[in-house]
């Protein structure tokens, strides 16, 4: 954990894990009991991108913390919102792009995640109008989302990165309580880069040895709702990674062993990879992205390990094992 202040300490029982900050337990097996007002920070919560899947993976954690009533939800399309609403999430429309709207969503709020933007070209820009709006409103804590990478600037994808990177460094410096979430690749996108037939086909791509920290986008959605509701985590950054670093070698082996069935690696040519995604009819900015990834998961990008996870979890993440088995419901 880069820590700008002190440390935290994790509380930890036999009987079950604590709330780091109230001392709060819970069993094992037992659903974490919702904090009372005294125990927990006064809090409006806006989550933006809200119905993706990190943002609503944030607000799950949430409706299990706070009441449902003290969670925005910022979206462009109020029609993907519908279970949320029903929940008794507050609903706000808007756009990045319109600081009008922003500063309409960021009123009576104390806390922002700021789950990245996937606008790329316009990616920092839509960061920094958030945080300028924030600072405006005299936001109490924007939590940003992130990414855990290193040797951003020999990535295909350096525009990308660097503008998370512009994102953190201005959110710094702009006098904005913060909390940088550095998230690591989720297990998530397994489906997405070893493909829908994965147990008959086995996995067939170009990421060499590298090594990757998976891990699930729900335990992500985790960490930030306890940064949000926890005190003592403004001005820290925190590296978000898996416990253990697994090659795709490896991964192919645990799909085995979850499956039952005989799940191959074969470590592909990045030409011919290319020319497989193109013959799928994906978009070439596609492509560019997908073997971005790739090309940085083989050159070693991602081979980060550290326990700010875990510390922000108050447990052990689940292992890819048992991410597997979660994502390809097996």
């Amino acid at each position: 954990m880069a820590d700008d202040n002190s440390k935290i300490i994790l509380l930890e029982s036999e009987a079950g894990m604590c709330d780091p900050v109230t001392g709060v337990c819970a069993l094992p097996g037992m659903e974490q009991p919702k904090l009372k007002n005294e125990e927990r920070q006064s809090n409006m919560i806006l989550v933006t991108g809200a119905t993706g899947n990190l943002g609503r993976a944030a607000i799950d954690q949430l409706l299990t913390k706070v009441e449902p009533s003290e969670i925005v939800a910022f979206v462009r399309d109020e029609g993907k919102a519908g279970s949320l609403k029903e929940k008794g999430v507050q609903i706000r429309i808007g756009d990045f792009d319109d600081i009008r709207s922003l500063e309409q969503a960021l009123e009576g709020v104390d806390r922002v995640l700021l789950v990245s933007s996937t606008a790329h070209g316009k990616l920092f820009q839509q960061h920094k109008n958030v945080i300028d709006t924030a600072k405006k409103a005299n936001i109490k804590q924007l939590v940003y989302t992130g990414t855990a990478v290193k040797d951003e600037a020999n990535s295909t994808l350096k525009a990308m990165l660097e503008a998370h990177f512009q994102t953190e460094e201005y959110l710094r410096n702009s006098s904005v309580p913060y909390t940088i979430l550095r998230n690591t690749m989720y297990t998530d996108t397994l489906p997405l880069f070893a493909g829908e037939k994965v147990f008959d086909t086995g996995i067939i791509l170009p990421a060499g040895d590298g090594q990757i920290p998976f891990a699930l986008r729900r335990e992500m959605g985790e960490a930030a709702a306890n940064v949000l509701v926890q005190t003592g985590h403004e001005n820290r950054t925190y590296v978000l990674t898996g416990s253990e670093l697994y090659s795709f070698k490896e991964v192919a082996q645990l799909m085995s062993e979850v499956s039952g069935k005989n799940v191959t690696y074969i470590s592909s040519d990045p030409k011919a990879h290319e020319e497989m995604l193109l013959s799928f009819g994906i978009p070439e900015f596609g492509i560019a992205t997908i073997t971005g990834f790739i090309t940085d998961m083989r050159e070693g990008r991602y081979t980060i390990l550290s326990d700010d996870f875990e510390v922000l979890l108050g447990r052990k993440p689940l292992s890819l094992k048992e991410g597997l088995q979660e994502v390809f419901a097996i």
